[in-house]
């Protein structure tokens, strides 16, 4: 229930839950860090191979249907997405990002009809570990997607 004071700045009666008033601890942090440098470390030799264009990347690309042409902008697409997640004032807006880059790969392995687990959840794989990472070292992410409800006492 939300109250004025007499300088009509509202303010809650409830007890904020602890993941909005605690920073995560240094374990959380450095296991955030490792869970999500993981797939962020992929992902940079990825972008990196899509902007060097070597062989296989285009054969590989060229495979799942993609014309050469778009290698170099999915190239910058992925290092730009890459910066944003690993700058902790942007790395929520970077793995939003990532997680659409996800899904389209999600999509692309779909639409060949790949193997279920090997290949078409391989991007949800990655998705989960950034977005786990990410919750493990920002307070501001375990506030808006908290595991459990406030205890009401």
């Amino acid at each position: 229930m939300l109250t004025t004071t007499a300088d009509t700045t509202p303010t809650s009666e409830a007890t904020p839950s602890t993941a909005t008033t605690t920073t995560p601890s240094k374990a959380a942090i450095w296991g955030g860090r490792v869970m999500s440098g993981l797939p962020l470390a992929f992902l940079l030799f990825d972008a990196i191979g899509k902007l060097v264009r070597p062989a296989p990347v285009v054969e590989g690309t060229v495979s799942l249907g993609f014309s050469p042409s778009v290698i170099l902008p999915l190239g910058v697409v992925m290092m730009v997405c890459w910066v944003l997640s690993v700058v902790p004032r942007t790395a929520v807006l970077g793995t939003i990002l990532y997680t659409g880059y996800l899904g389209g790969a999600v999509c692309t392995h779909v639409r060949m009809g790949n193997p279920l687990f090997s290949h078409t959840l391989f991007p949800i794989y990655f998705g989960v570990m950034l977005w786990g990472g990410l919750w493990l070292r920002d307070a501001r992410v375990r506030a808006l997607l908290p595991l459990s409800s406030p205890r009401r006492d």
